[in-house]
């Protein structure tokens, strides 16, 4: 066997697989923007999706190119949404902490001296700042 030879069906193989997964992306990726596409009805999400097991690789094409402007709005869209969730929930945590009196934090400043965790200074500190 030649090198050249082995390379070249290395290089195929390698150029199927990567061909095959980006197909199953985007495969996958349709199978997705169909379901979250709000405009379409039931029948017509049916008919892409009977398209796509019949016709695989042709439908995938006509979709991305007659419905690509469109799913990528549906993206963009769902990301702002799933953004917006995000801060709404860290928003809600960072303020619905538990909040304790000033007493309650020298109370546990005192204990930590006491332990041995933390010093005089950083005790006065944190009366300190808790007396603000």
């Amino acid at each position: 066997m030649n090198f050249f030879e082995n390379f070249w069906d290395i290089f195929w193989w390698f150029f199927t697989i990567y061909a095959f997964f980006g197909y199953m992306y985007a495969l996958f990726a349709i199978i997705g923007d169909i379901f979250r596409d709000h405009a379409l009805n039931g029948w017509l999400k049916a008919i892409w999706l009977f398209a796509l097991v019949f016709i695989p690789f042709l439908t995938v094409l006509v979709y991305l190119i007659a419905r690509g402007n469109g799913m990528t709005q549906r993206s963009m869209e769902n990301a702002r949404q799933r953004q917006a969730a995000g801060e709404a929930y860290i928003r809600s945590v960072a303020t619905s902490g538990p909040t304790s009196s000033p007493s309650d934090e020298i109370s546990k400043a005192k204990a930590l001296l006491d332990d041995g965790t933390i010093t005089a200074t950083e005790f006065a500190a944190i009366k300190a700042k808790v007396a603000v």
